[in-house]
């Protein structure tokens, strides 16, 4: 065969198995959210097996000649990524945050899992037999992966910011902003891209340790923060209470603040008095995690309420010094 010919051959290999891929990976997203709709697509399987095995498939069926570069192995997660994603978007309707939350795994897993298969692509006699064994394999994941507990890990996110206020001006400002408006805060990739949402306001209702603060952050999302710790200009803190998390769905059904496998837990705010009538303002955030890969949460949860935490103080900084 000319290799024109190969090149032609292999491009529409790799289309079909991309295909016959895309078709198996939404087998294995039906059977995940039916078995665990909770937690069923955050698990071991679908995050790191799942797209090894596929990408492994799309790399050996596009390669019947067993000659294509290293390189060639490498991109093929690349492709793989890209059609998932469009399937994603326009077929699933999965929220950004979900995609770009799940794009470096797969695409880390996939080139395992190619460059495994390009290793071992001239010692497989039977490739029917390679082939099916990739598919097996995350079907058997998803029976084993039931028995496993996986370790629940507690992370603080913490910002803070210099204003120039009192801290006796900034105590009001802690108790609760009601009245947020549009273009208020500080521009950031979580919440003015990804779409993470933006407060609205925020109430108290009550005063000292066992008050309410009734936040309210856009279309049907509200929740409450019950206080814990009151020392008026000094510090405040609470306990998140979220009785209804349906609203989040409308941002991403898959990044709930109170699920299975995250768990926001408690925040507050501290107010450090500084020389010129300055203060310090330290805002943190406790969530738990409870995932196959919770140190790679950590890093998204870094950024995710980090970006929340500079918008928010941005919010306060603005209104205490106006």
């Amino acid at each position: 065969m000319a290799m024109s010919e190969r090149t032609e051959a292999a491009f529409v290999r790799t289309l079909a198995a991309i295909a016959a891929a895309l078709a198996f990976a939404g087998v294995v997203y039906a059977l995940l959210e039916a078995a665990q709709p909770d937690a069923g697509l955050v698990s071991f399987t679908f995050l790191l097996v799942l797209p090894a095995a596929l990408c492994a498939f799309v790399a050996y069926v596009a390669d019947p000649w067993k000659t294509r570069s290293r390189r060639a192995y490498l991109l093929v997660p690349v492709q793989v990524l890209a059609a998932v994603i469009a399937v994603s978007i326009f077929i699933l309707r999965e929220g950004t945050i979900c995609i770009v939350l799940l794009s470096p795994l797969w695409l880390l897993s996939g080139m395992a899992g190619t460059a495994l298969t390009y290793k071992l692509r001239r010692r497989v006699e039977d490739g029917r037999t390679y082939c099916t064994t990739l598919l097996l394999v995350p079907l058997l994941a998803m029976q084993v992966e039931p028995l496993v507990t996986w370790p629940t890990d507690s992370a603080v996110v913490t910002r803070s910011v210099v204003v120039a206020a009192s801290p006796d001006r900034l105590w009001p400002l802690l108790r609760g902003i009601p009245d947020v408006r549009p273009g208020e805060g500080r521009w950031n990739l979580s919440q003015d891209v990804l779409g993470i949402p933006r407060p609205v306001g925020a109430q108290m209702v009550g005063e000292g340790v066992g008050a309410t603060r009734l936040a309210n952050w856009g279309p049907q999302i509200r929740f409450r923060e019950k206080i814990t710790d009151w020392r008026p200009g000094r510090a405040i803190a609470w306990t998140f209470h979220f009785d209804d998390v349906r609203g989040w769905a409308f941002t991403d059904r898959h990044l709930m603040p109170d699920s299975h496998y995250l768990k926001v837990r408690d925040g507050g705010y501290r107010l450090d008095p500084l020389p010129g009538s300055r203060t310090r303002v330290t805002l943190h955030t406790r969530y738990e995690a409870t995932t196959p890969v919770n140190l790679y949460t950590r890093l998204w949860g870094e950024l995710f309420l980090g970006d929340v935490q500079d918008n928010l103080l941005a919010l306060v900084r603005h209104r205490a010094e106006r």
